[in-house]
């Protein structure tokens, strides 16, 4: 007889790896094991498959801000682009993100986030809305 520090007897530790011999087996849910299935992605979800956002013209005006967000808070504004660069490198922010903000312009301050999304996703050479073009 086997003396440890088991919390289970023998015959419960058999029946419990048949338990989960499906999901071993097959590598994906089965029916059994609901309660362990990943959430699935809503319609509104950004696309990830390809990693973090990367902020260029014609980008996704909502996928922008979604990832700037995920660092930036209220209390980050209004404030210059290399501020706000020092706030996403401070956060961990993707590197693609950081450096497309340490590219707009220095003398220009963004005053809330929507700004600094649609400063980002806007064409080079393109002005500002309600700016002078």
């Amino acid at each position: 007889m086997q003396r440890g520090s088991d919390r289970l007897s023998r015959h419960r530790d058999d029946e419990m790896k048949h338990e989960l011999q499906g999901l071993l087996r097959s590598g994906h849910p089965t029916r059994a094991e609901e309660w362990n299935d990943p959430e699935p992605t809503a319609d509104d979800d950004p696309e990830i498959a390809g990693g973090p956002v990367a902020p260029r013209a014609g980008a996704s005006l909502e996928a922008v801000r979604l990832e700037l967000a995920r660092s930036l808070g209220r209390h980050s504004f209004p404030a210059s682009a290399g501020d706000l660069a020092h706030v996403l490198r401070r956060e961990n922010a993707p590197d693609a993100l950081v450096e497309a903000v340490e590219r707009l312009p220095r003398k220009e301050h963004q005053a809330n986030l929507e700004e600094l999304a649609q400063a980002l996703t806007r064409g080079p050479g393109t002005a500002p809305a309600g700016g002078p073009r």
